[in-house]
């Protein structure tokens, strides 16, 4: 979303120059469709739209395919399996080449806080398991479900946030920030 901003700031300074000074946000509105630059507009924010949404159904799938990947503690691979934080880092290098800290306090940190209210399929959800803040991790996968790898003796695997041990240890929710464009993964 971040690329569409500059476009929109473009669009807007050129219809203001081009327009009156006393024209109302009407005219504004009829200028930029008599240009041709709201259609241009709206096309580019639904291509936005829809990128986003294809990048965070392939990282969910991707941690899907994890589904069944016994724990390990300080696990980082589907081979000798994974901890918490261990399959977050693998879905996102996987899917994104996003290399991610190691450890799930580390990656509240290096995220953006979101509202739990916004989250998306691929934000992390972290919750407070071992009486410390963001002490496991996980990824919302929608519709109140996220896939973790949950403890010693478990395996990674789909579960409720919304059953009462998650909810009353939900630590907040995070978003991984979209590498800008011209920019490296990490």
């Amino acid at each position: 979303m971040r690329f569409w901003l500059p476009s929109v700031l473009l669009v807007c300074a050129v219809a203001a120059h081009a327009a009156p000074q006393d024209a109302s946000y009407d005219d504004m509105d009829a200028l930029l469709k008599e240009k041709g630059l709201m259609s241009r507009l709206s096309k580019q924010l639904q291509q936005t739209r829809d990128t986003m949404s294809d990048k965070a159904s392939a990282l969910v799938l991707d941690a899907m395919g994890f589904l069944g990947v016994p724990y390990k503690y300080g696990g980082n691979s589907a081979e000798t399996g994974f901890d918490c934080s261990g399959f977050v880092r693998a879905v996102y290098e996987q899917s994104f080449g996003k290399i991610l800290p190691r450890r799930s306090d580390e990656q509240a940190a290096a995220t953006e806080e979101i509202d739990s209210s916004d989250l998306k399929p691929g934000d992390l959800v972290f919750f407070n398991t071992m009486r410390r803040a963001f002490s496991h991790v996980g990824i919302y996968v929608g519709d109140g479900k996220f896939i973790h790898s949950p403890r010693s003796g478990a395996h990674v695997r789909l579960e409720d946030m919304r059953i009462a041990y998650w909810k009353t240890r939900f630590n907040g929710a995070r978003r991984v920030p979209a590498p800008q464009e011209g920019t490296a993964a990490q």
